[in-house]
């Protein structure tokens, strides 16, 4: 297996609609797959992004 992610920006998004994003994208994998979600803010850019195994 090897370490993925799925990287998800947004600069007009709010964080509520970006953190959704990335939650329905985090759902479709499986439990045990799934290491981690992380977030960060930049110049008023969102950025989450879903660390996995794949």
């Amino acid at each position: 297996m090897i370490v993925k992610h799925r990287i998800f920006k947004a600069t007009f998004k709010s964080w509520d609609a970006l953190c959704e994003e990335a939650g329905a994208f985090a759902s479709t994998i499986q439990r045990d797959r799934l290491i981690t979600i992380a977030h960060s803010e930049d110049h008023n850019e969102g950025v989450v992004i879903v660390w996995y195994w794949e």
